[in-house]
């Protein structure tokens, strides 16, 4: 029997990832596997986190929906990275089992839609854990240890010689304490790598307890406002939910101490970025590391871009090879479970 597959890639996600690891399985010869590729991240995707426009419940996805309705046809499994899947196509896809989504949050996917049809929805939760903590690390050192700072002046012909002044020049991790907040897949990785740095480290995550080898490590779990208030470095690693959106912003910046550093590496709509805006351009915090924002791309005017204490980066801190081979394995992996009948390892 002729095992239909539609993939749904892009220019980060190739398809061809995808279609190696499928074709890596036993009994792929009866696999029949289409593919598209979507042309992210060279033109954005569409984000309906603030605005509210956009295609009803979903939210960062690329594609318009009848192509990707008329290209997924009568394929009952679909791996996909950021195309849209609402109700209405799910309408028209009557054959479909299942939906592989290749990212940690299938927030392209209209999940209600999909339980009402019987469709099986799966992703990838910590497909990129690795490169955004190792991202995350490399933030921090650019902002406590001045290298933005540095560069931002040699490139316009500025010896920064003061940078080496006893009150101006950065502070050890061994001598700080690092804050973070979200203890899951990419939180942990953190911990982890910040440990050979001497740092004292504070988690804050109240769905999640520590693991005994961090509390052996000494690692303390907390509150938010305890954390806030204790942090040197504050590091961001919460998903979006309605209980998280917005939950940083002016009373939390006033809670940290003055002179530290905020880190985002995880989403935009989490953060206050006007109450953030204020607490940087008063140098109530000493500096900002900006990797997501609440609308991409940031808008040319955004006032937090004019700022010469912030680091700012195009939302690219999960961007590896090894992210795209992580997802493309996973994905496979469900597929064979899902053919198996065995049980999803991430159902959505």
């Amino acid at each position: 029997m002729t095992i239909s597959i539609a993939v749904i890639g892009d220019r980060f996600m190739r398809p061809d990832f995808f279609r190696a690891a499928l074709e890596a399985l036993e009994g792929s010869a009866a696999f029949d596997i289409r593919t598209m590729e979507l042309p992210w991240p060279d033109e954005p995707m569409h984000h309906g986190y603030k605005d509210g426009k956009g295609l009803e419940g979903l939210k960062e996805y690329m594609g318009e929906p009848d192509r990707i309705a008329s290209f997924i046809g009568d394929a009952s499994i679909l791996i996909n990275h950021l195309a849209p899947v609402t109700r209405q196509m799910l309408d028209r896809l009557a054959g479909l089992e299942m939906i592989a989504v290749s990212r940690g949050g299938p927030v392209n996917i209209d999940l209600s839609a999909a339980r009402d049809r019987g469709v099986k929805v799966v992703n990838a939760p910590g497909r990129n854990a690795s490169a955004v903590a190792e991202f995350t690390v490399g933030a921090i050192l650019a902002e406590t240890r001045l290298i933005r700072a540095g560069h931002e002046a040699l490139r316009q012909g500025i010896w920064r010689g003061d940078l080496y002044r006893a009150d101006v020049t950065g502070r050890e991790l061994s001598e700080m304490t690092v804050g973070i907040i979200g203890y899951g897949h990419i939180g942990t990785r953190v911990v982890r790598l910040l440990k050979p740095f001497g740092c004292r480290l504070v988690v804050c995550d109240p769905y999640v307890d520590l693991s005994e080898q961090d509390r052996r490590d000494g690692v303390e779990q907390t509150d938010l406002d305890s954390l806030l208030e204790r942090s040197d470095v504050v590091t961001l690693h919460a998903r979006v939910t309605p209980e998280t959106t917005g939950f940083i912003g002016a009373r939390q910046f006033a809670r940290m101490r003055r002179g530290s550093y905020f880190i985002n590496t995880a989403r935009g709509p989490m953060v206050d970025y006007d109450a953030l805006y204020e607490a940087l351009a008063t140098r109530h915090l000493a500096g900002a590391m900006l990797e997501t924002f609440a609308i991409e791309p940031a808008p040319p005017g955004w006032p937090l871009l004019k700022l010469d204490n912030v680091t700012l980066t195009p939302h690219v801190a999960g961007a590896s090879i090894a992210t795209i081979r992580n997802a493309a394995a996973m994905m496979a992996e469900e597929v064979r479970r899902h053919l198996a009948g065995e049980p999803a390892l991430n159902p959505a």
